[in-house]
Order: C-alpha cells, then structure tokens, then sequence
C-alpha cells in the first residue's frame, strides 16, 4: 500500500488537503472509500484517531481510502461553513474528480464519524456506482447547534438515502455517548427502520461500552469487528 498526500483543487473554488491510500498493484480493488472527519470548529480533522483507526482497517481490505482535511482545516482553503452545506459540496465535487481519476470503481462507502456523518447524508447515491453510508456516532441532539439550526436539512437528506432501494446504510453509535441518550438514539433508530421498510438495506449496530470518542480498547474492537463484518457483506 502506498499513500499520496496532495493539495487537491476541487471544482467549488477550494483546495482540500488529502491523503488517498491505494491498494497494493494486482489487488483488482474497485471499492472507494471517503472518510470525514469531526466538526472543525471543535478541532476536527483527517488526522483523528477515530478517523485514522477507520483508514488502516479499511486499507487492510485493499480499498482506496481517501481522507482529507475539510475546507479551512490544515493546508485546506476557504472557510468552514456554519450549516455544512458547502462541506458537502465539495465532497460531492471530491468523489466525483476522484471517479473521473479511478473510472474502474464500481463501489463508492462514504464513512462519516460526529459531525462528518451529518456532511455524508448530503451526497446522493450514485446511478452506475454501488453506494454505502456508515454513519458513526451521528450526532442527533447537538445536531441543531452543529447546523445552526438547519436540522430538518440533514434529517430530510437521511430520509431521503433510505428512501432508495440501491442505498447501503450503516448505523454505529455507542450507549454511552456523550452528547446522545441511548433512550434518543433507541427512538431516532426505530424511525429510521421504518422509513426504509422495503427500499434502502439498513444496518443498526449500538455498542454498548462506547461513548462518542471511542476511548475505550473494547470499544475500539467492537468498532472495528463491526465494520469488517458489514465490509465483508456488501463486497461489490
């Protein structure tokens, strides 16, 4: 495996900083997979443990994992946005070049952990591209005050990815979340169950020894079982 880190001009005007690891030469992979790191505005970037752990799994099962510092984070230009809707411009903007790069991808897992789980809902399932959602430690009740208060934007973007039979979605949170009840998460989950009865392939996976940080070694193991698992049953 080999990583390429770069200063990567997007079509939305910014410069992102990314790192892509690519699969060993003669591993045939055509799995992408992005990674999107917590809330710049609390210090969020590619370089966090969670994030990190997240790439090397990944990378282990010979996927192109790409991971980048969002707009204003690091070496990256522009500003980060208050709501997260130019964020999730530029990851569509991101996947795209990347696919016009890599045209042998035949399946796209956009893996968004707190605050990059609410910019991953904001791109689209892709029409000739298999494509997966893992969405970690969602932050469901500071979601408000991540978005200034544009929730109903990131919950009608859920909605919608469930509503499509072709869309792949994972769900992991810890019981012991830190921002999150279990009791909120147990009722949002239940909704979410219900609003993809019969279309999107829908994953619910709660840990219970995990807080939103996943500080905790069992819970870091747990989290990585449970992502081989899902990786092994959704092979393109």
């Amino acid at each position: 495996m080999t990583t390429k880190r770069e200063l990567l001009p997007l079509t939305t005007g910014v410069t992102l900083e990314t790192a892509v690891v690519y699969p060993p030469p003669g591993s045939h992979s055509t799995r992408a997979v992005f990674c999107l790191h917590p809330w710049s505005w609390l210090g969020g970037c590619m370089d966090d443990p969670v994030i990190q752990s997240i790439v090397k799994l990944f990378a282990r099962h010979n996927c192109y994992v790409v991971y980048y510092n969002s707009r204003g984070v690091g070496g990256s230009t522009g500003y980060p946005s208050f709501t997260g809707r130019q964020e999730g411009e530029d990851l569509q903007a991101l996947v795209q070049q990347f696919l016009q790069k890599e045209a042998h991808i035949t399946a796209v897992t956009i893996v968004g952990y707190s605050h990059g789980s609410l910019i991953a809902t904001l791109h689209p399932t892709l029409i000739s591209v298999k494509t997966s959602y893992v969405l970690l430690s969602y932050p469901l009740s500071p979601r408000g005050l991540l978005t200034l208060f544009h929730s109903g934007v990131y919950s009608t973007a859920l909605d919608s990815l469930l509503c499509q039979s072709r869309a792949s979605v994972l769900v992991i949170y810890g019981e012991r979340d830190n921002f999150t009840s279990r009791t909120k998460y147990d009722v949002w989950t239940r909704s979410l169950r219900k609003a993809s009865e019969g279309k999107a392939k829908l994953e619910v996976v709660s840990v219970a020894e995990a807080d939103h940080f996943w500080r905790s070694g069992s819970a870091r193991t747990t989290l990585k079982q449970t992502l081989e698992d899902w990786l092994c049953g959704t092979k393109p």
